[in-house]
């Protein structure tokens, strides 16, 4: 009876030594394809993102909208911000399809940690990017519009001939600032849809991953 036990514990124990390697194996394989998925999405939306701004932005830029820039005296500014906009957009997109491409040669749990929180920075950058740049896109077209546009300028020449000039810029700095911070909200509302599901499952997947580690 005692050797029938015995050789009972010894079976249960030689499975118990086989069960966390499976399900360790499991677990990672699973982990790893939907950490792989999350981030070809992430590269996939960030691609069709950058299209369609690109698009929208050569179907709105016309002959009227040179002509305003140049009257703003916002036109060379505004060339060189659309410059670096989309150099540093096209850098993005490569970190994000880099880090796609190295999740998907990950061949260890902490590496594959080490992935997900890289690709979370990398969204993160690219999040706040793009709202630094529309925050100064929109601030510098706000001031020329507020500067230099016709109707301004005669709000200008008539609050200077009332001794109003100075209320009048701190109305203007006011104006673009409570501008700036809404529209800067739905951004971030925006973002926080399209890429916070997905960074949210990243995370998940993360916490998974600590606990094959532990």
């Amino acid at each position: 009876m005692k050797d029938g036990l015995d050789l009972l514990k010894k079976d249960w124990q030689r499975r118990g030594e086989e069960l966390p390697k499976l399900s360790y194996d499991e677990l990672y394989k699973m982990t790893w394809k939907k950490s792989s998925s999350i981030v070809k999405w992430i590269f996939y939306i960030s691609i069709i993102e950058f299209v369609f701004w690109a698009l929208l932005n050569l179907l709105s830029y016309d002959k009227d909208s040179l002509a305003l820039e140049k009257e703003w005296h916002i036109f060379e500014f505004s060339t060189i911000l659309t410059i670096i906009n989309y150099i540093v957009l096209v850098f993005f997109i490569y970190m994000f399809y880099r880090n796609y491409k190295q999740i998907e040669v990950t061949d260890s749990a902490s590496k594959l940690m080490k992935s997900i929180l890289r690709v979370k920075r990398t969204v993160t950058q690219y999040v706040w990017f793009n709202i630094a740049i529309f925050c100064v896109s929109l601030g510098m077209f706000l001031y020329g519009s507020l500067r230099f546009g016709k109707e301004s300028v005669q709000i200008q020449e008539a609050a200077a001939n009332a001794g109003n000039e100075t209320l009048f810029w701190i109305m203007v700095v006011g104006t673009i600032i409570i501008v700036i911070a809404a529209i800067v909200a739905l951004i971030w509302l925006f973002y926080r849809l399209l890429y916070g599901i997905l960074l949210n499952r990243l995370r998940a997947n993360y916490r998974e991953l600590k606990k094959l580690e532990v």
